[in-house]
């Protein structure tokens, strides 16, 4: 079992969760987060001191399936997610509860 994560533009969030449930993929969670970049996303001065922003608004998404649709989900993720997108996939050693989580055909007990 894998967590594919990923930071996405907040526009993108939508056509990428619409397609993950159509196909079949019913536990998306996202929340807002922010990714820091080198040059300033806005800049400005505030009473004469100069002031620079270096964070970039992101979605973060989360999704744990089984080993056999990590491929299916991070394709969904790149293809769908635009230029500024960073997907990355994390082992998952247990998941509470268990009956939520489907691997293939069969709910994962997953117990490492």
């Amino acid at each position: 079992m894998k967590m594919v994560v990923a930071y996405i533009e907040r526009e993108s969030f939508e056509p990428i969760r619409e397609e993950l449930l159509g196909l079949g993929f019913l536990s998306i969670s996202a929340w807002e987060a922010s990714g820091s970049v080198p040059e300033p996303t806005v800049s400005g001065t505030y009473r004469g001191t100069p002031i620079e922003n270096h964070l970039r608004p992101k979605t973060r998404l989360e999704c744990v399936v089984g080993d056999e649709h990590v491929e299916t989900v991070m394709e969904t993720v790149l293809t769908l997610a635009g230029e500024r997108r960073f997907v990355f996939v994390l082992p998952v050693e247990q998941a509470f509860p268990t009956e939520t989580i489907a691997s293939g055909d069969a709910v994962s007990a997953a117990s490492g």
